[in-house]
């Protein structure tokens, strides 16, 4: 699963980074929960790719009550296009989001402890997603909504939890992103864990568990590093 991560770059880091034409501003952030605005880089019908905020938690088009976004943080890898909540936006709205690393909670005799993990080479992260565009009614402004897809943890994950994010790695950013390629065939190759050799990951403070907690010093390592 993935529950938390941080976004701890600036928008121009994106625009580099992703080959980006235009970008939301957003600010940084070390403890992102789901039903956050987070930053997502998409393709417009136009092939442009942009950046935009979206609301953490999908709510498919034909949603009839938005509190069915906080059941749909996470989208697992199997299934992922046969699945009504996100089968069409699987094959037509795949988006990345960026991520500096992201928290897991290992269960413990001592209790819930959280990790992070991050690129070794101290890149982003880009965490396969979908989006979708939502309204309560005709009347209303559209909301757009995303998710994380998932997979299998790796060999590093898996001592810390069962699940993990996709990361998309950049020599395929741009088949995950098009919205030409629709056949699950063309992309469910992707959906599977990251080499463990890429992350890295290390114990950190309790002080993140709690959604409302904010600061660079939730990352700050309180025992020794896996790689």
């Amino acid at each position: 699963m993935c529950g938390r991560y941080v976004v701890a770059y600036d928008p121009q880091t994106l625009v580099a980074g992703f080959s980006l034409t235009r970008v939301t501003p957003f600010p940084r952030r070390w403890n992102v929960a789901p039903q956050s605005d987070v930053p997502v880089v998409y393709e417009t019908r136009e092939g442009e790719r942009i950046a935009e905020t979206m609301r953490w938690g999908l709510l498919p088009h034909w949603a009839r009550d938005e509190r069915l976004a906080h059941k749909l943080n996470n989208a697992r890898a199997e299934g992922l296009f046969e699945k009504p909540s996100f089968r069409q936006a699987a094959r037509r709205r795949r988006c990345l989001l960026p991520a500096s690393g992201f928290y897991e909670w290992q269960a413990t005799p001592a209790g819930k402890q959280p990790w992070f993990i991050s690129a070794r080479d101290g890149s982003l992260l880009a965490m396969a997603g979908l989006f979708e565009a939502w309204r309560p009614d005709e009347s209303a402004p559209w909301r757009m909504t995303c998710c994380v897809v998932t997979t299998d943890a790796n060999a590093l994950m898996a001592p810390i939890h069962d699940r993990m994010p996709v990361l998309v790695p950049r020599e395929h950013w741009a088949r995950w992103l098009s919205r030409e390629l629709q056949e699950p065939a063309a992309v469910a190759p992707l959906l599977v864990p990251a080499p463990a050799g890429v992350l890295q990951a290390w114990p950190v403070s309790r002080a993140v568990s709690p959604g409302r907690a904010e600061g660079e010093a939730l990352v700050v390592p309180v025992g020794e590093t896996v790689v």
